[in-house]
């Protein structure tokens, strides 16, 4: 039996025409392709900001040989053995003014909790360049080292010999031809002044009367009155201000070094506070636990606020660190974007964050510390 007949011709069947709507989808389709494409290379005027390296204060660091070091060590007082970590966190930044991220990664970084799109004048101001950002970084990090060994050795009762002094007058501000660099200020209305704390409280608490001020200069004792300027910032706040960049000297009874390189910035300041006391007290500050935080600080203890608080707990969390010392002041960046089970407390000062370490240390109850809440 023939399976097919010879005489037969078979023609194929007719091919059917799209639509025009399907031509006008593909079309749209093939437009909005090319476009993405171009639009993936044109620059942005963004950065994206991401967790970064975490660094153990009471581990060790690489130092500007490639030497590893510990990040802190101390000469002319008895240390003791410590456990756990008491991590510091950073932010990298993704992105400069020569090389923007492409709007593809812009996309990818809005839907990861862990990273942050940010206008690029916000992390690299136009009037600063590079170099000069760079050294204002160095700059912070190195004076957050000195106020975290100040603070530290305070905690711990000894005398750190404080004194505060003039850098810079800046030009047509009230202390203009009045103080000079160098000028040591000893005491404001007749309080004794030894950080810049203090100095702007009694500054502000005149509203604006004249503020009498016995310096030292050349080695001699006088005094001075200065009528303070009127600033407003850009939230509206009124403060008054003398106009003058303040340093503050120490002179340590011991000596504490802390080996970090290639980091900046002020905001690991507390973490570095609470590492110089683990390393010169008995047992360990944290109970061997792994806790992690953040916190610019003053000589007096006072906790301040940082930049790129979610990212540092994105990177507490991949870490391994199980509690988080948070900023009073950066609560409302923290409520409702907490990674994973980390454990977030609010800090306001140095007592505040011991008050935590020796909680989990000794079992105590962590429900009755200050967390960040919405309000």
């Amino acid at each position: 039996m023939a399976l097919f007949d010879e005489n037969t011709t078979i023609e194929p069947a007719p091919r059917q025409r799209m639509s025009r709507r399907t031509v006008a989808g593909v079309w749209a389709l093939a437009v909005a392709m090319v476009v993405l494409l171009i639009i993936t290379f044109l620059p942005t005027s963004y950065v994206i900001q991401r967790p970064g390296p975490v660094y153990n204060t009471l581990g060790s660091a690489e130092n500007a040989d490639g030497e590893e070091v510990p990040l802190i060590s101390v000469e002319g007082a008895e240390t003791f053995p410590t456990d756990g970590t008491l991590d510091l966190l950073t932010v990298q930044v993704q992105g400069n003014r020569e090389h923007t991220p492409s709007w593809f990664e812009l996309a990818m970084a809005w839907f990861d909790p862990s990273r942050a799109v940010m206008p690029i004048d916000s992390v690299f101001p136009a009037d600063q360049t590079p170099e000069e950002r760079s050294e204002e970084s160095a700059q912070m990090m190195v004076d957050s080292q000195h106020e975290a060994t100040a603070a530290a050795l305070t905690e711990l009762g000894y005398d750190v010999g404080a004194q505060l002094s003039v850098y810079s007058v800046i030009d047509g501000a009230a202390a203009e031809g009045i103080l000079e660099d160098g000028d040591m200020i000893l005491e404001a209305d007749g309080e004794a002044v030894t950080e810049v704390s203090t100095l702007r409280r009694v500054i502000n608490d005149g509203d604006g009367a004249p503020v009498e001020l016995v310096i030292e200069r050349g080695g001699e004792q006088q005094t001075v009155s200065v009528t303070p300027q009127e600033l407003t910032d850009e939230s509206g706040e009124t403060t008054w201000v003398l106009g003058v960049n303040l340093i503050t000297d120490y002179d340590f009874p011991i000596d504490v070094t802390i080996q970090l390189n290639n980091v900046g910035g002020p905001s690991a300041g507390m973490m570095f506070a609470l590492g110089i006391i683990d390393t010169l007290t008995p047992d360990e500050l944290n109970g061997g636990e792994q806790v992690a935080g953040t916190g610019t600080i003053t000589a007096d203890g006072e906790v301040g606020p940082i930049g790129g608080i979610r990212q540092k707990m994105w990177g507490a969390v991949d870490a391994g660190a199980d509690w988080f010392l948070a900023p009073e002041a950066n609560c409302d960046e923290v409520v409702g974007h907490i990674p994973g089970d980390l454990r977030v407390f609010s800090v306001e000062d140095l007592d505040d964050a011991l008050a935590v370490l020796d909680a989990v240390r000794d079992g105590g109850d962590l429900d009755a510390l200050p967390t960040c809440t919405a309000e």
